[in-house]
């Protein structure tokens, strides 16, 4: 959802199994760079069904949080580690982004 240039709402489905699957919602306030956003997301989730195999739910959640965390970060590379992303997935929200 796009509030403005630079506060949108971000979030993601996935219809795998015959079941369809939504992640949370993140309120996006800083974003600094768009390009990379759709792929960050595809990154996320092949890595997120390799990785939490039989775990659709959770797949889909990386690959939200990977691309959500994308937002904010320059150009077309998304350099935020998994931990980080698993950070948000997890709750913490605060911003704040350990490197």
């Amino acid at each position: 959802g796009s509030i403005n240039a630079n506060h949108n709402t971000w979030g993601g489905v996935l219809y795998s199994g015959g079941k369809l699957y939504q992640s949370p919602r993140y309120d996006i306030t800083h974003i600094v760079d768009r390009v990379g956003g759709g792929d960050s997301f595809m990154g996320g989730l092949i890595y997120g069904l390799l990785t939490y195999t039989g775990d659709d739910q959770k797949a889909l959640n990386f690959a939200v949080a990977a691309s959500c965390l994308k937002h904010t970060i320059y150009g077309d590379f998304n350099l935020v580690t998994v931990e980080e992303v698993e950070k948000l997935m997890s709750g913490d929200a605060s911003g704040r982004v350990s490197r």
